[in-house]
């Protein structure tokens, strides 16, 4: 007896068919549905890998102006590669940035600041937002060092009282106290935190000379 060939496989949908296929399945799910390779053509409350296409995000806008904060050792070109996460996906040339920042904390050169970034329609706007303990290192106008062979720098030197109402002054706007005397209470801290003097004394001598009142703070 001769038997029949065995029947071989199906025929595998071709790329079109398949396409049509998942096009009838779309249709009948509603606009809301969009396939997902989980073989099911489903909504997003049911299946987390389809997405629906209202919840995509909002398209960029050129002419909003965003904010970045990044931490730069002054007068130095920091590295291209810190820069790119944050400069990039808005449009901006890392190395160019780098530049910028160089440039614009020359007078901060081997300080450790803030740098605030303002960026607009692929334009940064580069302005140094100094810390209390950066202002303070600066008035004590110590030599420069290569922070890459010098480690470990003790900053014993000494600044006025007139000095540390100017650095207060100039961080009045971000402090958290209420009058320019708790502002100055606080310089007073970074001070100890330096490791500096005062007119002489230990910053933590001015402060209760403060709280007691035997030193008077003006009120602006």
């Amino acid at each position: 007896t001769i038997l029949p060939p065995a029947p071989g496989p199906s025929r595998p949908p071709t790329r079109s068919s398949a396409r049509q296929i998942r096009k009838g399945r779309l249709a009948d799910r509603g606009p809301g549905a969009r396939w997902c390779g989980c073989s099911q053509t489903t909504r997003s409350s049911s299946c987390p890998v389809a997405v629906e296409l209202s919840n995509m995000p909002p398209k960029f806008d050129p002419n909003d102006i965003l904010v970045i904060y990044v931490r730069v050792t002054g007068g130095e070109v920091g590295a291209v590669s810190s820069l790119a996460p944050k400069v990039g996906p808005l449009g901006l040339s890392p190395k160019k940035i780098g530049d910028d920042l160089a440039k614009a904390t020359k007078d901060w050169k081997g300080l450790k600041v803030t740098a605030k970034l303002e960026v607009q329609n692929r334009q940064a706007k580069v302005s140094v937002v100094p810390s209390a303990a950066a202002l303070v290192i600066k008035a004590l106008k110590e030599p420069w060092r290569d922070r890459k062979k010098v480690k470990h720098v003790q900053h014993s030197g000494n600044i006025t009282m007139e000095q540390v109402l100017e650095v207060a002054r100039i961080m009045r706007p971000r402090s958290m106290s209420r009058t320019l005397e708790g502002t100055v209470l606080e310089v007073l801290g970074s001070c100890v935190s330096v490791g500096c003097t005062v007119e002489g004394d230990d910053p933590r001598e001015l402060q209760t000379a403060i709280h007691d009142g035997q030193l008077e703070i003006p009120s602006a």
